[in-house]
């Protein structure tokens, strides 16, 4: 079976969609006429045609915005019923594949870094989620042997796919560019998905009798991913990154959990949730939970978190005018920055702009002892 995501689907249904209007162009004088044979006709060339195009849009909107990874992601089956295996909590990371990373930079992994396949599981959370580790050069190099690395967590948004942060996002390209251009230190990245429930968003919470989505990443994956590769134990060299539902996460995090991290990145983030049905019920009836994972509301009723934070923007964003409100309402010792372009709106181009900027302050947040520290400029 073709692959749901892979180009040869996306040519075939493309080229079925052509025949058929062409087919239908062919056969619609042949198909005049008043009689029920001739409308039928008409009816089902129509509607056969506008399915097939429908078809081959979805398909190519699906493999951009990864909303469905496969088949059985798409029809929510994973074959027969498993086998049940008891087992203690534990925190654990598996690395199930391998690939070179290739850049303008080279092809060696003392050049240009590898990114890694993992599946992570929490102890505390019992969740596991899928995703992406990418190894700066410096990690396989003699002279950063004992060295630990700083790490950020970078969350798609959703339904995004952690695919996509390598490969539209080009987060490890952009990463290695920095970290030559000494703008940041050679950093560790872990990319994931915002949710490891597949088809819920549960907006990164603690969902009351439901998935406990903050303490994985908060509490389990830290530890996880330091049980694996070598990552600076301090909150200083945590930072966690995302673009929509992934930026709420990211500030979330921080502003909740500042021992977890110590800086966040938000690419035009909302700032608040609400149930819907992506979402189910994430408060449990409570306004109060509520109004914690609102992040305005945060910083205007509770003690700040010594935590820094960029929130990336535009004046066509939707998010414009409540950035502002973010900008007016934090205090000390929380730190605020923020990147404002001239336009821009929801969608990959636009964070592509803001990645790199974003990443070069990053590099002035990191603390990481023995590793050298991206030169100081000047503004946020």
């Amino acid at each position: 079976m073709l692959a749901l995501t892979g180009l040869p689907l996306q040519i075939v249904t493309s080229l079925l969609a052509l025949a058929a209007f062409v087919a239908t162009l062919w056969l619609w004088p042949k198909l005049a006429g008043s009689g029920v044979k001739p409308v039928l006709g008409r009816l089902g060339t129509f509607f056969g045609t506008q399915v097939l195009v429908l078809v081959a849009m979805a398909l190519v909107a699906n493999s951009y915005f990864g909303f469905y990874t496969s088949w059985t992601d798409l029809l929510g089956t994973a074959g027969g019923p498993g086998t049940v295996v008891d087992h203690q909590p534990s925190n654990s990371l598996k690395v199930t594949g391998q690939q070179s990373f290739y850049s303008s930079q080279g092809s060696a992994e003392d050049r240009s870094g590898v990114i890694q396949q993992v599946s992570v599981t929490g102890a505390a959370s019992g969740l596991t989620n899928d995703g992406y580790v990418y190894l700066p050069p410096q990690y396989f190099q003699p002279a950063y042997a004992d060295k630990k690395f700083p790490m950020a967590l970078v969350l798609a948004g959703y339904p995004g796919s952690a695919e996509k942060l390598i490969s539209l996002m080009q987060y490890p390209a952009s990463t290695l560019k920095a970290i030559n251009a000494k703008q940041l230190p050679p950093t560790v990245l872990v990319m994931m998905r915002p949710s490891p429930i597949a088809n819920r968003d549960t907006e990164c919470m603690d969902v009351p009798h439901g998935p406990q989505v903050e303490t994985y990443f908060t509490q389990d994956l830290p530890k996880a991913v330091a049980t694996g590769y070598r990552i600076a134990p301090q909150a200083s060299a945590h930072a966690v990154m995302g673009d929509s539902t992934g930026g709420y996460c990211a500030l979330k995090f921080a502003l909740r959990e500042p021992d977890a991290y110590g800086a966040a990145i938000a690419l035009s983030a909302d700032y608040s949730v609400s149930n819907d049905p992506t979402t189910g019920d994430l408060f449990g009836g409570s306004e109060q939970l509520k109004r914690e994972n609102d992040l305005l509301w945060r910083l205007r009723n509770t003690a700040p978190a010594p935590v820094s934070l960029l929130l990336a923007t535009s004046p066509n964003e939707s998010n414009y005018q409540a950035t502002q409100e973010m900008v007016n309402s934090f205090k000390a010792p929380t730190k605020l920055s923020t990147i404002t372009l001239d336009s821009g709106g929801h969608n990959f181009h636009t964070w592509g702009r803001e990645i790199p900027p974003a990443l070069q302050w990053l590099g002035r947040q990191f603390s990481v002892p023995g590793l050298a520290a991206a030169p100081a400029q000047q503004g946020a």
